[in-house]
């Protein structure tokens, strides 16, 4: 097996599918359900004179304990287990395979050796004998299992009508030579994935080889393997921003025809995910990950000064004056100020707040327009109110800023929240776990969540972010089959879920959103759930169009030197102006 390879330096230490029924119990409450059994099983044998047959719940328990935990069951392996002889355990579970409840399944193309996974229906079948099991020891006992001791006591409960079940393996391996080849962003989502390698190799029947890079290196990687005659990657994952660009540009395959072939459902994701991952009319990528940036405050810290949540960015300023306390190594709020991409993200984000979006796009109820963007609509707007009123707003927030602002970018920020120094952060969810699932950091479980403070002409948004899984244009073409299976399997519901019980707090799904085990983690997921069914995430603000990456670069670079004191607003503005014209005429773009 190969390891995940970070061949960069990532902003922090990160670096409707298999059809699996959907359960009305949780990863967690099954794996107990069976360690449980398992106890049963054994004080039966012990206490009654009972023909044992082929043993097959011994073999069963061990084959569903390996399929949750991702660990290789061979027929060896479950021979052992069983506790028989080689040849009686070998009829048993032949007669198990033969009444489809095991996938036997080639290591090989050979097809020699096999591996051994529960199949759906046998995962429904435990997860029914687990509810009626439960059913009956609650009255044996003298209690209610669906009462709050009985929760604790019989599988720890919760509302289950919306548990999603884990994932089944496929029933036939992947063929890839050289296995799943995927170019990735270093994040905590993607760092779940690699954590749960294993498990994933075992579902896919493959060995799964990830090259990890930092946002700006991955577009680099992207644009390098695009001049390529071949792809050395089967799966890049891209910003949402990036897919007007690269699908403009031919870099990546749409996706359609596979959609339609399958009838692939889009309904369960966030729509503006969705939206951002289209271009002209056809989609190009599958959201694996939602990320809205929002203002993360300190509640205890509110509390104590008497402070309500700023709405208005008149209101943050006064706040975060208020906060702001060197002295005793607290700082109003913590930002992206570093220069480039990072800067580029918050002027552009700023801008929005003040009602216009950095380029030109047509207005529209709800918002702007950004999906049929065209000639002038891609025109710059550097020159706007708006971008003035954006530089100001971060020259007055600077001043109740750590002290290392100028170099701080997306980590940084949120490692500054987490840690205790500043009260406030504009913050991508994606780094939400920092402070969200870290009990030693001061903002855990005193954190609130708002969307982006207005300025005049706005109205409250919530700028949307995240990566979503595209498949390379110049992809061999016999590998393409495989690797679009894999892609709707690695965005699934399942995996999805299966991401957040591992490390991520952030999901582009309404159902995974929803599922009680995962809402139970973070409040974190139920505030992002609400805007984006009350339609408060929004793309425009980066909107995924061609040439918006290099628009955000100039911006982040020519607006530093106004932070930095060695430039006025309205000369950094005219130049960056310049710049964004003569790049998009240049490019065609008008």
């Amino acid at each position: 097996m190969s390891d995940l390879t970070d061949e960069s330096h990532p902003e922090g230490p990160y670096d409707r599918l298999s059809q699996t029924p959907r359960s009305k119990l949780s990863n967690t409450e099954l794996s107990r359900f069976i360690d449980f059994i398992e106890k049963l099983e054994e004080e039966t044998e012990h206490s009654l004179s009972l023909s044992h047959g082929y043993r097959e719940m011994r073999m069963m328990l061990h084959l569903m304990r390996n399929h949750l935990a991702g660990r290789l069951t061979t027929p060896t392996s479950l021979a052992d287990a069983s506790g028989l002889s080689y040849g009686t355990a070998k009829r048993g579970i032949e007669s198990i395979i033969a009444r489809g409840l095991i996938l036997s399944r080639p290591r090989t193309k050979s097809g020699k050796t096999v591996s051994l996974h529960p199949s759906p229906m046998m995962i429904d079948e435990w997860e029914t004998y687990a509810h009626r099991i439960k059913g009956l020891l609650g009255p044996l006992f003298g209690v209610d299992p669906v009462s709050e001791t009985g929760r604790r006591i019989f599988l720890d409960a919760a509302a289950t009508d919306h548990v999603i079940s884990p994932p089944a393996v496929l029933s036939a391996r992947l063929e890839l030579k050289g296995g799943l080849r995927g170019l990735i962003h270093a994040d905590p989502t993607f760092m779940a994935m690699h954590n749960l390698k294993q498990q994933l190799e075992s579902i896919f029947g493959l060995e799964i080889h990830n090259s990890a890079r930092s946002i700006d290196d991955l577009l680099k990687a992207i644009l390098a393997n695009a001049g390529r005659a071949t792809s050395r990657y089967d799966l890049v994952a891209c910003d949402l921003p990036w897919f007007g660009e690269l699908a403009s540009k031919g870099i990546l395959q749409p996706l359609d025809r596979f959609m339609r072939r399958d009838a692939y459902d889009l309904s369960d994701f966030h729509p503006v995910a969705v939206q951002s991952t289209r271009y002209a009319g056809q989609q190009y990528g599958i959201p694996l990950q939602t990320t809205p940036e929002l203002l993360c405050y300190r509640k205890d810290i509110f509390e104590q000064a008497q402070l309500e949540p700023p709405t208005t960015t008149e209101e943050l300023v006064k706040v975060a004056r208020r906060l702001h306390d060197p002295a005793r190594g607290r700082y109003g709020i913590a930002w992206n100020a570093a220069r480039g991409t990072p800067l580029g993200h918050t002027f552009s984000f700023l801008m929005a707040k003040f009602g216009q979006p950095i380029i030109n796009l047509r207005r529209r109820q709800g918002g702007y327009d950004f999906q049929q963007a065209v000639g002038e609509e891609l025109r710059p707007m550097f020159q706007s109110d708006a971008a003035y009123r954006a530089c100001e707003y971060m020259l007055d927030i600077l001043k109740y800023s750590p002290p290392h602002i100028l170099n701080m970018a997306w980590y940084e920020r949120a490692q500054s929240y987490a840690s205790g120094e500043a009260c406030m952060a504009y913050n991508y969810t994606l780094l939400a776990p920092l402070f969200e699932l870290n009990k030693d950091s001061p903002a855990w479980g005193n954190t609130g969540y708002l969307p982006h403070p207005v300025g005049n002409h706005g109205r409250p948004i919530t700028p949307i972010g995240g990566y979503a899984l595209a498949i390379p244009a110049n992809l061999a073409e016999e590998r393409v089959e495989s690797v679009w299976t894999a892609l709707r399997h690695l965005t699934s519901a399942n995996m999805s879920k299966l991401y957040i019980l591992n490390g991520s707090l952030v999901t582009p799904r309404f159902s995974v959103s929803q599922d009680p085990e995962v809402s139970a983690l973070s409040p974190l997921i139920e505030v992002v759930d609400d805007m984006a069914r009350k339609d408060i995430l929004q793309a425009w603000p980066r909107p995924p169009v061609p040439g918006i990456t290099d628009v955000i670069s100039i911006a982040g670079n020519e607006i530093f030197e106004v932070l930095d004191g060695r430039r006025s607003i309205k000369k950094a503005l005219s130049m960056a102006q310049d710049r964004a014209d003569r790049v998009m005429r240049d490019r065609g773009y008008y």
